[in-house]
């Protein structure tokens, strides 16, 4: 269930909050390998199945920057901010892979308000999980910049 904020002055006073869970979504093959083929990463780890399947996970991996890169998609739907023009991303604080995520596996994020900081700059926790594991994939910290809508920047 989606979490609303009324704008950002109610989103500020949340700090320290949980904002919620996303969806689950279904990590495969055919996903890696275009990951693979737009980063030309194309480790055998993630891209050659039966070689893969005799590795250290016994079946391909997704890329830690893929799990990353979907960030914006698993955390889609977890809360929003009214009064808020647009959302842009300004970079990440910390970002670790706890745990490799197998083709197949299904994750989700789950987002935490760390901090806002003057001029709207929101530190967003993510730790996106894996279905039917105790470790994360990833924890990350997203800094997104809150551009609030012209009537509020004018009060």
């Amino acid at each position: 269930m989606t979490r609303h904020f009324a704008d950002i002055a109610e989103f500020c006073a949340s700090v320290g909050e949980d904002l919620g869970t996303g969806d689950w979504f279904e990590i495969t093959q055919d996903r890696i390998d275009a990951f693979a083929e737009t980063t030309e990463d194309r480790q055998w780890i993630h891209v050659d199945r039966e070689r893969a399947e005799a590795g250290p996970y016994g079946t391909p991996i997704a890329h830690g920057y893929l799990t990353l890169s979907l960030l914006p998609m698993l955390g889609r739907g977890i809360f929003t901010v009214g009064g808020v023009r647009m959302s842009v991303n300004y970079g990440l604080n910390r970002v670790r892979f706890p745990q490799a995520v197998a083709v197949g596996s299904r994750i989700r994020a789950h987002a935490k308000l760390i901090s806002v900081a003057p001029g709207t700059q929101a530190v967003i926790g993510y730790t996106v999980e894996i279905a039917g594991q105790k470790k994360p994939a990833c924890v990350a910290e997203s800094v997104r910049l809150l551009v609030p809508n012209r009537e509020q920047e004018l009060s």
